[in-house]
């Protein structure tokens, strides 16, 4: 049986959550929002970064490791 928390359902993160997430510190997630290779949105004045993308650039380093 597995258990659902509300942080592993979530659709956006703020940034802080997703840099606690790939374990990098804020000002790293910030430079990967900047440079393109995390999306993220805007809504208001809030930037917001989709949890998928979160999983797509994992596997995109993966996927750079394998090619290597």
């Amino acid at each position: 049986m597995t258990t659902t928390t509300t942080a592993d359902t979530d659709l956006l993160l703020t940034v802080e959550e997703a840099a606690r997430r790939l374990r990098i510190g804020r000002t790293q997630m910030y430079a990967l929002i900047t440079s393109g290779e995390v999306p993220s949105v805007t809504i208001g004045r809030l930037r917001r970064v989709p949890a998928e993308c979160l999983a797509t650039y994992v596997s995109g380093l993966l996927a750079a490791v394998q090619a290597n």
